[in-house]
């Protein structure tokens, strides 16, 4: 099983798909890496990274007191291990944030972000109550509630619904727990203009109560295209799959001719 050892002992595991340009997938609070099964036909073109962060899947939880700063730079610790020197980065809804700090702390190893459902922090009433069903789920013991809801909202199938329930049930609750209230709090709104990546912002179409989210990251971000997936909601990686990985193509196409 590939792992990356981390200076504080800790184990991130982590998958790599075919060869070419890298690109590495960020999942959502637990989650896990199986949350982009369905991209990894990318990997007939591109090198596909994906992994579980601390406490997540496959990942050994840790001491450290988590934080989106702190999984950031798990990500440049596992980029030293892979001997990667810049890649592209895909952060999946809150799996956003950590993509914008990781651009925003490590500028010079990210040739691109692309961000699905992203939000540089969370100032509107049904992402809050969004986090805070997380949080209170989490709190109140009902992990098998969440993995539940989580594996039905993102499975297109009985099958992957089983297989993301059974990834989110191998999070440890604390851990789990402390990133959704660091997810909460999160704010880089105010740095929005240093990033300097090209940046690609994918929504569903229907994914009404995060567009606010979009036109402002659109409009802070100076290298920045949206484009918005047709009838699709939330979860564009696993019910949207065959357009997503399509927009995702070309933008690695875009900008392995500039970077």
């Amino acid at each position: 099983m590939p792992v990356a050892y981390l200076s504080d002992q800790s184990e991130i595991y982590y998958e790599i798909h075919g060869s070419g340009k890298p690109i590495l997938f960020i999942h959502p609070p637990g989650m896990g890496l199986v949350t982009f099964k369905q991209q990894l036909p990318l990997s007939e073109s591109y090198q596909v990274i994906t992994y579980d962060m601390r406490g997540n899947g496959n990942s050994k939880a840790s001491r450290e007191e988590i934080s989106i700063s702190l999984l950031a730079k798990d990500i440049n610790e596992l980029l030293n291990h892979l001997k990667l020197e810049k890649v592209c980065i895909c952060g999946y809804s809150n799996g956003g944030s950590v993509a914008l700090e990781f651009v925003l702390t490590f500028p010079e190893r990210v040739d691109g972000v692309i961000l699905l459902g992203g939000f540089p922090e969370v100032n509107t009433f049904l992402l809050r109550t969004e986090f805070l069903l997380g949080i209170y789920t989490v709190k109140m013991r009902g992990l098998s509630v969440l993995a539940r809801v989580l594996g039905k909202a993102h499975g297109k199938s009985k099958e992957y619904q089983k297989e993301i329930e059974n990834d989110v049930l191998k999070a440890n609750p604390t851990i789990l727990h402390r990133m959704y209230v660091e997810g909460l709090s999160y704010k880089c709104t105010d740095r929005l203009s240093e990033i300097k990546s090209p940046v690609l912002l994918v929504d569903g179409a229907v994914d009404f109560y995060l567009h606010k989210y979009q036109k402002h990251l659109e409009q802070n971000i100076k290298d920045s295209t949206l484009v918005f997936i047709s009838k699709a909601k939330h979860q564009i990686p696993t019910k949207h799959a065959k357009e997503l990985n399509q927009i995702i193509a070309g933008f690695l196409e875009k900008i392995s001719y500039t970077t």
